[in-house]
């Protein structure tokens, strides 16, 4: 079940909704994206895609603002691996550029659990030239899994 909800979270974006009516990040990044999901278990997602051209910066390579988003969503489907039901809040994000990447070039997305704990989750992600193999981007998410109050809270009124 858990891998089922991170797929979805892939493939049809935040929200489970792919009409287009969500919010910026839906309908700017995850319509026509083409993020495909090639593989996926507990702990380990990968993915692949060509670099659109609306996402190139102005010197014509894959944009890093863009980057940073995918490290988003591509880490919060590997916590979903694990069954939780939030992805939680992303505490840090931290993104090495190593090399470019260019329109229509096939890329590779893989994420992987460092550690996911009780309220702290902690997730790696890689990007790489699908042809060669070569990684072009590294980074590291943090987020802080809020976890739901033990007892409801009761209020005097």
């Amino acid at each position: 079940m858990e891998l089922e909800r991170a797929k979805k979270y892939l493939e049809k974006g935040v929200d489970g909704n792919a009409d287009g009516n969500g919010g910026m990040f839906e309908n700017f990044m995850m319509q026509g994206l083409g993020l495909r999901l090639d593989s996926i278990e507990r702990g380990r997602v990968l993915c692949s895609m060509k670099v659109p051209v609306r996402l190139l910066n102005p010197g014509n390579t894959f944009h890093g603002g863009a980057t940073t988003s995918l490290v988003d969503l591509v880490g919060s489907a590997v916590i979903l691996t694990y069954g939780l039901t939030s992805t939680g809040v992303s505490v840090e994000i931290t993104l090495s550029l190593l090399d470019a990447a260019f329109a229509n070039e096939e890329i590779e997305i893989e994420g992987r659990a460092l550690r996911i704990g009780k309220t702290v989750a902690v997730v790696n992600v890689e990007f790489r030239k699908k042809s060669t193999a070569k990684i072009f981007a590294q980074a590291r998410h943090t987020k802080y899994l809020h976890l739901p109050p033990p007892h409801p809270v009761q209020t005097k009124m």
